[in-house]
């Protein structure tokens, strides 16, 4: 009997689309990884935003009629609904990896954790309930610095949804996870957050790049993420 390889699935963030992850996902298959990139912009263009985008995710898995065990990475705001991801499938998963991404925290919100001038801000910019998308919080040249092929950038720019606000406010699933974990650090920014992994003896990989490096870096992550992925099957 031949043993099936863990599928990887990718899940984008709630601010982005497919195309941020496009590129890591055809690395990994490289790699011998194989590998299930979702498309969840869908679920987020109206509140509530947690329980929309947990229910099709989990059809989108089941209808991808993939076999054998599953691992999970979720890339900045999706980080923190992993468990609930889990949790809400019948294929068993062996493992979480978080890219880049908040760690969960059940029962609470963004807005609980964020510093209050944070969410003013977005609350001030934000038009008919809907934050505006997450290219335009950035200066053009920033984003062009990180994903410097245009077409690539534009692919990335045009999948980018325009959140509701709601989404902050919303508590996040209240679903624990006993399972493995692992960390991929991409960014400066989510330095605590792999401080904190490592802190629970988790895994941890840091790479000097940035938020995007999925798309503008994919050899480097895959790497990194495979090397994690190996890591965690021996748990």
């Amino acid at each position: 009997m031949v043993d099936v390889p863990a599928t990887t699935v990718l899940v984008h963030s709630p601010y982005l689309g497919p195309a941020s992850l496009r590129p890591l996902a055809d690395a990994l298959a490289a790699l011998g990884h194989p590998t299930l990139l979702l498309d969840l912009r869908v679920t987020v263009n109206a509140a509530p935003v947690h329980q929309r985008i947990i229910g099709v995710f989990a059809d989108a898995v089941e209808d991808s009629l993939v076999e054998g065990e599953l691992v999970l990475v979720g890339h900045s705001g999706a980080g923190p609904l992993l468990p609930a991801f889990a949790d809400a499938l019948e294929t068993p998963v062996a493992g979480l990896v978080f890219l880049d991404a908040e760690l969960p925290t059940p029962g609470r919100s963004w807005r609980d954790d964020a510093p209050a001038e944070r969410m003013a801000h977005l609350k001030s910019i934000s038009r008919e309930g809907l934050m505006p998308r997450w290219d335009t919080w950035f200066a053009p040249e920033a984003l062009s610095a990180m994903v410097p092929d245009v077409r690539l950038l534009e692919e990335i720019v045009a999948e980018a949804p325009e959140v509701p606000l709601a989404f902050l406010k919303e508590p996040r699933p209240t679903v624990s996870w006993q399972g493995p974990c692992a960390y991929l650090q991409l960014s400066e920014v989510y330095s605590a957050a792999a401080a904190q992994a490592g802190a629970l003896g988790w895994p941890v990989r840091t790479l000097d790049a940035h938020h995007l490096a999925a798309a503008s870096e994919p050899g480097r992550v895959a790497g990194a993420l495979a090397s994690l992925l190996a890591e965690l099957s021996r748990r």
